[in-house]
Parts: structure tokens; sequence; C-alpha cells
């Protein structure tokens, strides 16, 4: 299953919790052919985000040791779902790509989330309300790069920063402990260097 979940995550159509497309009814008129360029590539590094986000979740509920730590890995992989699902039809629209180098994000991503995950549950969940919290500041500088009149990235952008939002909260509540400072720098150090490459590659 696991294996399976990976294929789909990677190279196939994302099992989507049938949310609707937050840029439905949303208009993109009038941005130029630049900003669509910038758009598509920052839809690139939300993408790989969101691949990252599969292996995590997927790594840490295989190791996770209470059913109810389980279960909200999972209820949350299902949502991220979404996400993976929104980023690459925003894609498709703007004309632009997947990142070429996605399975290595997510092998990469799936040895850290099981690393963690061996760590225990309060680690497990800790880890995940920082990935969170992290990735809420980034989605808030791509809405800041993001050109005002990209009303259907922003819509969709807007309502990740939502959903990732919520998910830190849950983990927070569920017993996530927070994580020492060292790993957290580490953690934006890695972040930054896939971001990067993310958006060019």
């Amino acid at each position: 299953m696991g294996v399976d979940q990976a294929l789909v995550t990677v190279f196939g159509k994302p099992r989507t919790t049938g949310r609707d497309y937050p840029a439905e009814n949303k208009s993109d008129a009038g941005i130029s052919e630049q900003d669509k360029v910038e758009a598509a590539r920052l839809m690139r590094v939300n993408h790989v985000g969101e691949v990252c986000a599969q292996a995590l979740y997927q790594s840490q509920a295989m190791t996770a040791r209470n059913t109810k730590t389980r279960e909200k890995m999972q209820q949350s992989s299902a949502e991220e779902n979404d996400h993976l699902d929104w980023c690459e039809q925003r894609l498709d629209e703007l004309g632009g790509r997947t990142s070429l180098l996605n399975p290595l994000w997510y092998a990469g991503s799936f040895a850290i989330g099981t690393v963690a995950g061996l760590a225990g549950d309060r680690w497990n969940l800790g880890f995940v309300a920082e990935t969170e919290k992290q990735v809420v500041r980034h989605l808030e500088d791509h809405l800041q790069r993001l050109s005002p009149e990209d009303l259907r990235s922003r819509a969709i952008v807007e309502q990740m920063k939502i959903d990732e939002g919520e998910h830190a909260t849950a983990a927070i509540a569920a017993g996530g402990s927070p994580l020492p400072s060292p790993v957290q720098q580490g953690m934006q150090a890695m972040s930054k260097v896939m971001t990067r490459i993310a958006y060019w590659i």
C-alpha cells in the first residue's frame, strides 16, 4: 500500500477528499506573461512541498505508535492530497510543469519522516507542527510575490495556508512537543535548499 501511495503521489492522480477547487470562478485576466512564468515557478515549489508532505505523513503514520496519532496523520495526508491536486491543476493552466526531481524529494522526505516517527509520537507530532508552521510562512512569502491580479493562484495558496495552519494547531493539540532550536534551524536550511532548486528544476 505504501509503494502504491508513493507511485500515485509522484506519478499519478492524487486521491482527493473532493473539496472544490479554490480557483473555480476566479479570474487571472490581465496578468502578464512574466507574471505567469513566476506563478508557475512558485506553484511548482508548492507542488514539491505537497509531494514532501505526502511522504512525511505516510512515513510518520507508518511509524506512529498510537492509533489516534496514526489516524491524525492519515487525515492530514488526505487533505494534503487536495493541495497536490490543486497545484498540479494550476500548473497545467499556467503552462508549467512539476519538478523533475519529485522522486528524489519524496524519497528524502520519507526517510526524514521515518526518523521523526521512530523518535516517538510526541516528537512525531512536534515535527508535523513545526513543518506546517514553516510552510505557512513560506506560503505567506508566495502571496507577497504573486501578482495581485492572479486571483486563481492566490485563492489556492490562501486555502493551503489555512489548512496548513490547522494541521499545525491539531498536531500541537494532540500532544506534539516543540522541537529543539537546532532542529528547527536545520529544517529551515533544508527547506531553503529545496525551494531554490524546485523553483528552477
